[in-house]
Parts: C-alpha cells; sequence; structure tokens
C-alpha cells in the first residue's frame, strides 16, 4: 500500500534495469472503445520529473504495449493542457520536443479527455498529476455509481427499469471498476512488482496478483 516503501523494496531487492533513471508505475484506464484500455503513466513514484524522465516512461510504455498488448505502432502521448507543442509549462514543451525527437510512437500531446476516449494507447505525465488523475477518476466513477443507485432505487417505477437493466448496468460497473484492476504495475525494476492501495480489498488484491503474473510472462 505504500507506495515508497514499495518502489524502494523493489529497486533495492531487483535493481533497476539498466539505464533507466527512475522507475514509473502505470495502470490501464478503460475507454469508451469497446476492448481498449489507455496506459496511463507515472501514478506517483515520480512527484518531481525532468523531460528525460518523461522520455524513458514512453518508452518503457511503448515497450509494454507492443509486448503484451500486441499493437505493433502504439500512439504515446503527454498529458498537457493543449494538443499545441507550445502549450503547457516549459517542462512540458521541453518533454514534447524531446519526445518527438527520440521516440517514433509519440503522438504529441493528450488532453485530460483522451485519457478515456480511445485516442491513445498509453499517455505519459509526471507521477503528482498521475495521480491527482487517477484519484480523481475513481472519486468521480464512486460517486456516478452512488447516484446511480440511488436514482434506480427513489421510486417503484424506477426500480422496475433498474431490473430490466441489471444485467447491462453490472456489466458498465466491473468494466470501469478499479478493482478490476487491482494495481499499478512498476515498470523499470528487474522483476514483477505491483502497488496497490493500501485499502484495497480481497477483490482488488486478487485481480492485482493476476495482472502482476500477466506482466512476469
Amino acid at each position: 500500500g505504500n507506495t515508497g516503501a514499495c518502489l524502494a523494496a523493489a529497486t533495492l531487492v531487483t535493481g533497476r534495469i539498466k539505464g533507466v533513471l527512475r522507475p514509473m508505475l502505470a495502470t490501464n484506464i478503460p475507454t469508451q472503445v469497446a476492448g481498449k484500455s489507455t496506459l496511463l503513466c507515472d501514478l506517483g513514484a515520480n512527484a518531481d520529473c525532468k523531460p528525460e524522465n518523461l522520455l524513458q516512461f514512453g518508452i518503457m510504455a511503448s515497450s509494454y504495449i507492443k509486448a503484451v498488448k500486441k499493437i505493433k505502432n502504439p500512439k504515446v502521448g503527454l498529458l498537457n493542457i493543449g494538443e499545441e507543442e507550445s502549450k503547457g509549462s516549459q517542462i512540458a514543451q521541453e518533454s514534447n520536443a524531446l519526445m518527438k525527437a527520440n521516440l517514433k510512437d509519440f503522438k504529441g500531446n493528450a488532453e485530460g479527455r483522451d485519457i478515456m476516449n480511445g485516442k491513445f494507447d498509453a499517455i505519459v505525465t509526471d507521477g503528482f498529476t498521475g495521480n491527482v488523475v487517477l484519484k480523481s477518476m475513481e472519486g468521480t466513477l464512486k460517486m456516478t455509481f452512488g447516484l446511480l443507485k440511488e436514482t434506480f432505487m427513489s421510486s417503484l417505477k424506477s426500480k422496475i427499469g433498474a431490473l430490466l437493466v441489471k444485467g447491462s448496468i453490472k456489466n458498465m460497473v466491473r468494466d470501469l471498476d478499479p478493482e478490476s484492476i487491482g494495481a499499478a504495475l512498476l515498470f523499470g525494476v528487474k522483476g514483477a512488482c505491483c502497488v496497490g492501495h493500501g485499502n484495497s480489498s480481497s477483490r482488488a488484491i486478487c485481480n492485482g496478483i493476476l495482472n502482476t503474473a500477466e506482466f512476469a510472462r
């Protein structure tokens, strides 16, 4: 559950892959495109990043997608406040230029809405931003599920409607529920490691182990 402790243990026990400046945390975010997810990284392992760190995150993300998802030419984006190369902070602009020059799979800046619309296969950002984005999404989903439940239970008519769409709603909740992923994968160390929330349920831990096993294979 403690990201810093997991990062330190994984780095000390297994060591970093040669050439990797900093390991990163990443997870697959479901998108509106059926069967497609976006790999979001970093999620909190590195709060402060330099452009060369973000470049390496993009390289690791691209390598993972090619090996595990079998996508030959993945689309990698850099999270920013606009699509134009001139947008964003100085670090964002420098990172954009560095990734454009050194990562053939780089397709430019990605905005927040691109995380779940399926436009990119991977979106790179610093750990501070990535962690805020991930937890904001989790909070939004939790609120949405709660509001849906309240709405369906509000009257006899809505309860009948809920029974009619129960199967579809269950499938939607299953696909969007963070516990279906269970944990973020740690890239850049010589082994397979996953980091889950400190308050993870047994289901989340189970799915985290299954995803880590896939990662190891």
